[in-house]
């Protein structure tokens, strides 16, 4: 059976992708960036990919836009940005978020009434402005029919090779929320590191550091930061920084290939979240990342070298994202046989 699904705020299809590899079939994708919006329409033409703001789709007729009839939706995925408000949950429903990315993302629910909505975003959503931000959110969801399952999931668990941890909401329409219980995938006993995924990896361009930087990169080991070369180097490197708190082993970070990738970042020369390659004084190239990412070597990226780092950095972990669709497909199968 196909499940048709809808996605917002598609990004360059890591999410999509997954759910795809999952068995998803996509009617729409909504993406406002125009290298993102063009990397999907490459990659995928049939997707139906609107390079368009969220907010002027949200307000049409969506299903003649989208060509389905409202609850015949099985999936409604995409993380909208959320940080820009917080509200204490006066429980005002749409109206708490008016004005807001988010809001638009609800009311594609209000429209459709999708079966089962897939919203995910950063950990740190659940703790932002003391968890009301958070709080006012579900409360919306649980207003718009929903049922709420939430997880924080962690990409290494599930085959990518990074610690990568994203906050999963799963919403289930309440009409067949109590057919049965919705589970989240289970984590995987193989967790892969970058060796397992940075063989042959196809050439690309790659982002460089200045010859100051590199010479410096080149004194820290596999595995190692900051704290691992002479002081006197490293507090010249690090000026302002030197005087900080906590561990700051994210500055002249160079990874190992016996761990995972920490986080994949939309800059790879920031100075606080430095990500070296474990061999090379560099960065890790654009396929260096989509692999670690989980991309097929076959995905293209739209845009300058910057769009195309930015795009794999943004993406949720394709494979990530083909289990949570697994798990969604299951629970969905289980519904249609039991009804």
């Amino acid at each position: 059976m196909n499940y048709k699904s809808i996605e917002l705020f598609a990004g360059a299809g890591g999410l999509a992708l997954g759910l795809e590899q999952a068995g998803f079939e996509h009617i729409g994708l909504v993406e406002i960036d125009k290298y993102a919006a063009e990397t999907l329409k490459i990659n995928r033409p049939e997707w139906n990919v609107k390079c368009e703001d969220v907010e002027e789709v949200a307000k049409r007729d969506l299903e003649k836009e989208f060509n389905i009839k409202k609850y015949d939706l099985d999936l409604l995925s995409g993380g909208a940005p959320c940080q820009s408000f917080s509200y204490a949950g006066k429980r005002l429903g749409l109206e708490d978020v008016r004005g807001t990315m988010f809001y638009h993302y609800a009311t594609f629910l209000h429209k459709l009434q999708p079966k089962v909505f897939l919203f995910e975003n950063v950990r740190g959503l659940l703790t932002h402005d003391k968890g009301k931000t958070y709080e006012t959110i579900v409360n919306i969801f649980e207003d718009e029919n929903y049922k709420i399952y939430k997880k924080i999931l962690n990409a290494w668990d599930y085959g990518v090779a990074q610690k990568r941890e994203r906050l999963i909401t799963i919403g289930i329409r309440k009409d067949i929320a109590d057919i049965c219980e919705y589970k989240f995938p289970e984590p995987k006993q193989y967790k892969p590191v970058l060796r397992d995924v940075l063989n042959d990896v196809p050439e690309s361009e790659c982002a460089k550091y200045s010859e100051y930087k590199r010479k410096i990169f080149s004194l820290v080991p596999p595995g190692g930061c900051w704290r691992d070369i002479d002081p006197d180097i490293a507090k010249q490197y690090m000026k302002s920084c030197w005087d900080m708190g906590g561990g700051r082993t994210g500055i002249l970070r160079r990874l190992s290939f016996d761990e995972p990738s920490l986080t994949v970042l939309t800059t790879p020369q920031m100075k606080q979240t430095d990500r070296c390659h474990p061999t090379e004084d560099r960065p890790f190239s654009v396929r260096e990342n989509a692999r670690i990412q989980s991309f097929p070597d076959d995905w293209k990226f739209s845009g300058n070298v910057s769009a195309q780092y930015r795009q794999v950095g943004n993406a949720v972990p394709c494979l990530l994202a083909k289990e949570i669709g697994i798990s969604i497909i299951n629970f969905l199968n289980e519904v249609n046989k039991n009804v």
